[in-house]
């Protein structure tokens, strides 16, 4: 099948997933072409059946906000008639499925009909979404879908709960790719990090607000009062000035280490013993995932998705929304123990593994061939 995505490029949960079910489908004979404005952070080498279109936004003195959306659905318009594209497939209600139902239009007037799948990732519902000025813009791209998923049961829900929604939602689950994390890194350099004695707790995000940094740093720092430990911060972001300002007031500044963005998580995550997302919203918690099957145990809020993957009391634990005692001392019983730690790490990865990308690639391709076959009966 000839599949088109469009997806936002950068670091961010939605576009990392867009790009792995891309390449993961084309290594399973279908030819994928990627629609967005630069080559998405995870896109290695393109090739046969992998493709990237770039959109460009000519700049106009008439506007003062350059159109985004008009330069994405005519760059799928001609997407789709130059590889002849059977299928699209956008991440994110807004602006991608807007953009994509115009772009369906405009072709339809052409005797072409393409199907859209719309996948739901988190923020375009619970924030910018559900924003009075974009609600009716949202719900009609949703409901104009010819197929809608959410990454997790509770964005279904709220998505349901805050927008008058007539199309049925889909769960399909985030994922990892297993077999990229099979492995024993010789050059891990865990003691560039920390010293033998010390634990390492790791934090991963984009720095906003809804991250809750300053509860990260809260955690951390009771935590090493407790036990020798240092934290380690990736990502890039508006609370990162404000975050390193912090570690001074806590006096921890010589045990917490900021990396910025980094395309080698793995190789992060491989030396890490616990990871922190006291996040205040999160539609499904990826990076948590990701820090599972790396054999790291999560300490978590317990909002959105977040105890769809991280198991309170097997993987991790779970507490209330800004609750940093709680997580520090649910961190604190983990780290404490050499014996309890392990089981954690056991349990993490053992549970990420259901979530493999060879158990929700076939979800993916059975709606894909669901929407295909009934591409002509709303026409």
């Amino acid at each position: 099948m000839k599949i088109a995505i469009v997806c936002y490029p950068t670091f961010g949960g939605s576009g990392v997933v867009a790009t792995e079910l891309g390449i993961a489908l084309a290594k399973r004979g279908h030819e994928v072409h990627f629609v967005t404005y630069k080559q998405p952070v995870r896109l290695g080498l393109l090739g046969n059946n992998i493709h990237f279109h770039e959109v460009h936004v000519p700049e106009y003195p008439l506007f003062k906000y350059q159109p985004y959306e008009l330069a994405l659905s005519s760059k799928l318009v001609d997407t789709i008639k130059m590889n002849g594209i059977e299928l699209l497939h956008v991440h994110y209600a807004i602006p991608h499925a807007y953009a994509g139902y115009m772009a369906k239009k405009m072709l339809e007037e052409e005797g072409i009909y393409v199907p859209m799948i719309t996948t739901l990732h988190g923020t375009d519902i619970t924030l910018v979404g559900k924003h009075p000025f974009y609600r009716p813009a949202v719900t009609f791209s949703i409901n104009q879908s010819d197929v809608v998923t959410s990454v997790s049961e509770n964005l279904k829900q709220r998505t349901k709960e805050i927008f008058n929604i007539t199309k049925e939602i889909e769960v399909i689950p985030n994922f990892i790719d297993k077999e990229k994390y099979d492995h024993s890194f010789t050059d891990c350099q865990r003691s560039n990090m920390a010293k033998e004695e010390e634990r390492i707790v790791t934090h991963i995000s984009n720095f906003r607000k809804v991250k809750r940094i300053p509860d990260v740093l809260q955690v951390f720092y009771r935590i090493q009062k407790e036990v020798p430990a240092k934290l380690v911060m990736v990502g890039e972001g508006p609370e990162k000035e404000a975050a390193e300002l912090l570690c001074e007031t806590l006096n921890i500044s010589d045990k917490v280490l900021f990396l910025g963005n980094s395309n080698e998580i793995d190789k992060i995550l491989c030396f890490s013993d616990l990871f922190l997302l006291p996040s205040e919203s999160e539609s499904f918690g990826l990076a948590a995932l990701e820090a599972m099957i790396n054999r790291v145990a999560v300490i978590s809020s317990n909002t959105g998705g977040i105890p769809e993957v991280n198991i309170h009391g097997t993987t991790g634990y779970l507490s209330d929304v800004g609750d940093v005692d709680a997580m520090a001392k649910n961190a604190i019983k983990i780290l404490s123990n050499d014996a309890v730690l392990s089981q954690f790490k056991e349990n993490a990865a053992r549970e990420a593994k259901k979530f493999d990308i060879l158990r929700v690639l076939p979800l993916y391709e059975a709606i894909y061939h669901k929407a295909y076959a009934g591409r002509f009966k709303t026409v």
